[in-house]
Parts: C-alpha cells; structure tokens; sequence
C-alpha cells in the first residue's frame, strides 16, 4: 500500500506537542507536521520534530519510518508494530517537558506518551537522547525510562 492510499488523519497524533504548549490550543494538521517526515521523506529540522514524528509513526504503526529514523547501532532487530493487534497499545497523548539542544548534532527531548494497553491506563516518561548524523538526519539513539 503506498503512502497516499494510507488511511490518515486529520490532524496530528502528535497535538503539535511542545514545552509550554497548552491542551487547548488546536492540533496541526497531519499533512502539515509529522505527515511530511513519515510520508513526505523530508528530513526533521530537529530532535523535538523527530520525536513528535516518532510518536505519530508508533500511532499509525509505521516501523518502518521508526527503523529509519533509529540510531544503526541501537535499533531493535524485531522492531515490527501491528496496530491491529489485541494487545496493541491505543496511544493517547503526547506531552514534551523538555527539549534540549546540547549542540550542533546532540539533542535531548523529555516526554511523557500516555496510552491504554490491556485495559488499564498507562504513561510512558522518558529522556530521550538525539544524534545528527553525517547525512544532516536527526535519530533516536537511545533513552531514561522514569516512573516520575
């Protein structure tokens, strides 16, 4: 199934999630934000729109985009999402507390993803770590996973 034929939605899973952005304020359109990363090919400016990119790609079950937007050297050999699957999480938010360019090719952002797996509500609170590759491509290296 190519991209254009793909069910997609309105508007972003991601909400336009950034520090200091209120619940209230009207998401992007998909197109318009981590739709031109996952089904555009254009590159992410940086870390914070890789990651809301990521978070969409986990939505809409895009491995992958997720392989190609993961660090070679700690991508998971089995990383394959089915969305449609019983126990698949049902992703519910997007939260960024924090996003920290470190310098020119080091980044880190701070989120928190809300979704429901199994019947019970869970948060996902983590510091990821970013790189910037040769190529000028942003990547999810690795992160802190925190109960907090």
């Amino acid at each position: 199934m190519t991209a254009s034929a793909k069910q997609r939605p309105v508007e972003c899973p991601c909400g336009g999630a950034a520090p200091n952005r209120r619940n209230t304020d009207k998401p992007p359109r998909f197109s318009d934000c981590c739709g031109r990363y996952i089904d555009g090919g254009a590159a992410a400016p940086n870390a914070l729109e890789l990651m809301r990119s990521r978070y969409s790609a986990y939505v809409l079950g895009e491995s992958h985009y997720l392989r190609d937007t993961w660090a070679p050297q700690t991508c998971p050999a089995d990383l394959d999402i089915d969305i449609s699957a019983p126990d698949a999480p049902r992703w519910l938010g997007l939260q960024i507390k924090r996003f920290s360019p470190l310098d020119d090719t080091h980044a880190e952002v701070e989120f928190v993803a809300r979704y429901k797996a199994g019947g019970r509500a869970h948060r996902l609170h983590e510091c990821s770590r970013f790189t910037r590759g040769e190529d000028a491509r942003w990547r999810y290296v690795d992160g802190d996973v925190s109960d907090r």
